[in-house]
């Protein structure tokens, strides 16, 4: 029995819409206002124009193959081996279809990470079926780096075919000195090392890849997307020179090397991030006379963008970001643990991280499109943009001698502070918000669980004779939580936080929209807001002052009321004793006569919250 669907033809009944009428339409809504206005720019400095035109003759970047999923990649990061053990076995029979092991000392570590010894790698991979299919990640550091070697002999030792497993061994000597600021050998020395452990590991039968160009160094430094892709390029090529020198053929050392990238809320940016590094390394590729192959990619979700603070929000972020990095092609994603800032996951935590990517899979079907973003005028345009100015950033490392002189000339640290710096302010005066940290605070929030363990000490790795400067990694909302940090030991000390009282003047209708911005304002920073009914009359504005137990006070209604009322009030909180009063708003025309009556700052949209926060905790101590 067959049917007959009717071509559903509703768009035909419409006049096609250009982008000439589209513009029509924003000119009339900006009403004289400049197009430029509605125009934004990335951290890189790279145009976001509003609308695009449909990209012609644009095809989609290769990746991974057609209507293939990316490996759902789970964390393993317990100090405790058996613990790992259990963990990671729970996993893979509950949907992840990899393993991403992390070793104590590796850039990813964030505190934990597993035991490199010989005993506690083979405890951590007992019962699990290497040659079935399974992807393993390692991620290492130069103390860790052992680990490698541990996991081919007990493969070996089992008597597992190295070509049957899929093991991505994470060599990488040149995140760890990047992210420390110092090595004890030069490159020259590192060379041999590396290229004798990746022709070992290949002459046992490992198909690779074995290196990583880890790209997650300058994001979590805070760097910009151009930054991340010209590290990876230059991590990149250094590798395939080293492992050529050593002797290996550039086709076969071009399946040894591949990249890892952070996947962030941001989601156009990393889409186009990871649809760029395809064609970088494509060019790469043909600049050595190969013929170019799909470039392995795998994918963290970004610590940086992590909040200790109504951490669930990270759930959010994770979604977005596994969303954008499926999308831009990446053959493998690990969620981190909403939790992860806070300590070493729970199962819950670990749980919503694994089902993320199997509800994204399994359920949206993201992977059964290949570049769905092909054609698009606005990631078109963004995916060349980056690729170009990938292009010139890693041709700079180039002429400095290669990524090594690179980092010991500090071009890559200068260029990845300045857009650090750049983002704090931005952080620091809610331009980018991070929901929970720095906006729509909770002093309120219960408290998550975590797992308590103990972390794995390794002794320190050789002197370093090397150094220049290093690129840790931040949170963005570092600065917020570090105030309320201060305020629930405030609380817990003394039994109470400190407050602000909100001096509400006239009806709700006139203050409440200030009243509800202020209390978002201070309780970002810990500082308790007392919120109060609308006051018209100085003397018992005082009285509910004193009575608040608030050092300090904010006067909150609008324009109109303050022209009238924001004086006497000001002069009645500062004879109540208040060290210090805010007005909800900008200054504008009255801002002499306000600061004459007592009003010692004004908050506003835009302003720098993070400095007035500090600030007033100076003055309430």
């Amino acid at each position: 029995m067959t049917t007959k669907t009717d071509e559903l033809t509703l768009a035909a009944e419409f006049v096609p819409a250009t982008y000439e009428d589209w513009r029509k339409l924003v000119d009339g809504v900006l009403k004289g206002a400049p197009f430029e206005k509605l125009v934004s720019k990335t951290s890189d400095g790279l145009k976001i124009d509003p609308i695009y035109r449909r990209a012609q003759g644009a095809a989609p970047v290769a990746g991974r193959a057609a209507a293939a999923p990316w490996q759902i990649m789970q964390r393993i990061d317990h100090p405790d081996a058996k613990a790992a053990n259990a963990q990671a076995l729970h996993d893979l029979e509950n949907g992840a279809t990899g393993l991403t092991l992390v070793f104590s000392g590796a850039n990813g570590a964030h505190g934990f990470g597993l035991d490199p010894s010989p005993e506690a790698v083979a405890q951590v991979l007992d019962g699990i079926f290497l040659d079935a299919g399974i992807g393993i990640e390692l991620q290492i550091g130069p103390q860790s780096r052992m680990a490698a070697i541990h996991v081919a002999e007990y493969i070996k030792r089992r008597g597992i075919d190295p070509a049957a497993s899929d093991i991505r061994f994470g060599l990488d000597p040149l995140g760890a000195g990047a992210v420390w600021g110092s090595s004890p050998y030069s490159w020259d020395e590192i060379v041999p090392a590396v290229t004798s452990a990746i022709k070992g590991l290949a002459a046992m039968g490992f198909k690779g890849p074995l290196a990583a160009a880890d790209g997650r160094v300058i994001h979590d430094a805070g760097g910009s997307e151009v930054q991340e892709l010209a590290f990876v390029l230059a991590c990149g090529v250094a590798f395939l020179r080293a492992i050529e020198q050593a002797g290996v053929s550039l086709e076969d050392a071009q399946r040894m090397v591949y990249a890892r990238l952070s996947a962030d809320a941001d989601q156009f940016l990393t889409l186009s991030k990871f649809r760029a590094l395809r064609l970088l390394w494509a060019r790469v590729e043909q600049a050595c006379g190969l013929t170019p192959k799909p470039l392995f990619i795998a994918a963290d979700t970004a610590w940086r963008m992590l909040t200790q603070r109504d951490a669930y929000v990270n759930m959010l972020r994770a979604t977005m970001a596994t969303f954008s990095a499926g999308l831009g092609g990446a053959n493998a994603i690990t969620v981190l643990p909403h939790t992860l800032a806070l300590g070493l996951p729970d199962p819950f935590a670990r749980r919503v991280a694994r089902n993320t990517q199997l509800v994204l899979l399994e359920e949206s079907n993201l992977a059964k499109v290949s570049d769905p973003a092909a054609g698009s005028g606005g990631i078109e345009t963004l995916t060349k943009q980056l690729c170009e100015a990938a292009w010139s950033l890693f041709q700079e490392i180039e002429k400095a001698g290669g990524i090594f002189a690179a980092l010991g000339e500090n071009l890559i640290q200068k260029k990845v502070a300045a857009t650090r710096a750049a983002r704090e302010v931005n952080i620091a005066k809610r331009r980018d918000v991070l929901t929970g940290a720095s906006e729509f605070p909770n002093l309120h929030e219960d408290e998550i669980a975590v797992l308590n363990a103990t972390p794995i000490v390794l002794p320190p790795y050789g002197e370093a004779k090397y150094k220049f400067d290093p690129l840790p990694p931040m949170r963005l909302a570092a600065p917020f939580e570090a105030l309320r940090d201060k305020s629930d030991e405030r609380l817990k000390t003394s039994g109470a936080r400190p407050k602000i009282f909100l001096a509400n003047l006239g009806t709700a209708a006139a203050f409440t929209a200030r009243a509800t911005f202020a209390k978002s304002f201070f309780e970002t920073g810990g500082i308790e807001a007392i919120d109060t009914q609308g006051f018209a009359d100085p003397a018992a504005l005082a009285s509910a002052f004193k009575t608040s137990g608030a050092a300090i006070a904010c006067l909150c209604s609008s324009d109109k009321v303050y022209a009238e009322h924001a004086g006497p009030a000001a002069k009645a909180l500062q004879a109540a004793g208040a060290k210090h009063i805010y007005l909800a708003g900008r200054p504008g025309e009255q801002e002499a006569v306000l600061r004459s009556a007592g009003v010692g700052d004004f908050i506003f949209a835009g302003g720098d919250a993070l400095a007035m926060l500090q600030e007033a905790w100076r003055r309430m101590e």
